[in-house]
């Protein structure tokens, strides 16, 4: 099996971005514990890409765990797309525009 190409897409990277200056603002020990969180998530993806059930659009989402946050990607047979690190308090689905 090839490896899959990984994708980030820049708003993505921007609200991981956003959060870690937030968190950091008030703990930078909480802001890289966030950070590690959103990499070991991204791994964990790349792993096993299916491991979390298929939501609208064929997306899928991991949740972090400590974080009211969630790693939103989709997944084909050689990319994962990362689309959204979103707040849970955020409006479900802002990203769909991303896809």
């Amino acid at each position: 099996m090839t490896p899959r190409q990984l994708y980030l897409h820049p708003a993505a990277v921007e609200e991981a971005e956003a959060a870690a200056r937030w968190y950091r603002e008030r703990s930078p020990r909480a802001a890289a514990r966030f950070v590690d969180e959103v990499n070991q998530a991204i791994d964990k993806i790349l792993g096993t890409p299916h491991r979390w059930p298929r939501g609208s659009h064929g997306t899928r989402k991991a949740k972090l765990p400590c974080f009211p946050f969630a790693v939103i990607y989709h997944a084909s047979d050689d990319t994962i797309q990362i689309l959204a690190v979103a707040h849970g308090s955020r409006q479900p689905g802002y990203w769909k525009n991303r896809l």
